[in-house]
């Protein structure tokens, strides 16, 4: 299984390093069974997060005929308070510190990106994965009409209002379509990937590498529909 993890301006770190450090602990674990790489829409540079300016390599472009698995962080910025109006934005390629996640989320819909994930979504060998806001990337281009998903619990009305089906969840599997909630979750959604494509054994061992015992319960849409409680 090859993973690519798209990095895009203002992306949030954490997003992006906790499943890459699974999967590449998965990879060393299963004997390559599993690689990864950092890639953006445009090729390789370095592309700047909103965490204080923290940057990150894109060592390539996102290159669908390689990928198995294209992985969508979110963005990092300020969430604002009810009724809040945004500031005047900054211009293109300036870094301006405690943006709004939303408006950092709509702006990859000015990018190339939104078309590199339409045409991963209707190929039947890749699957998607996002993490946190990256789901709201996928629903922001339009891509997530009908499919179920998570993402941070403060962005889920914003996922529903997009004709998303939006599940309070942990990590979220519909198929091809695997989503993580807030931006811990991608240390649960690395190591349920490791135990989806690789095995469970290879999932414990990196899970006991790293110390951290998965949270949560892995949402499917299958099984009896649960009564009022």
């Amino acid at each position: 299984m090859h993973v690519q993890i798209v990095l895009f301006d203002d992306f949030d770190p954490l997003d992006v390093i906790a499943p890459y450090e699974v999967l590449y602990a998965g990879g060393s674990a299963s004997d390559g069974a599993v690689t990864v790489e950092l890639v953006s829409a445009e090729g390789s540079r370095e592309v700047i997060s909103g965490t204080g300016g923290l940057a990150l390599r894109a060592t390539g472009a996102v290159d669908l005929e390689r990928a198995d698995l294209l992985l969508v962080p979110g963005a990092s910025g300020r969430v604002g308070e009810p009724g809040e109006v945004p500031a005047e934005e900054a211009g293109a390629g300036e870094w301006k510190q405690d943006e709004f996640i939303p408006v950092l989320l709509g702006r990859t819909l000015t990018t190339g990106l939104p078309a590199l994930l339409e045409r991963a979504m209707a190929d039947p060998r890749i699957t998607v994965a996002a993490v946190c806001g990256g789901s709201l990337v996928l629903a922001m281009a339009g891509l997530l009409e009908g499919r179920h998903a998570t993402t941070h619990h403060l962005g889920l009305d914003l996922l529903d209002a997009t004709g998303a089906r939006a599940v309070r969840a942990r990590v979220v599997d519909d198929g091809d379509l695997i989503t993580g909630a807030g931006v811990t979750s991608g240390l649960d959604l690395g190591l349920y990937l490791l135990e989806r494509e690789v095995g469970p054994r290879v999932a414990h061992a990196v899970e006991e590498l790293f110390t951290h015992e998965r949270r949560g319960t892995v949402w499917r849409p299958r099984g009896r529909t649960p009564a009022a409680l």
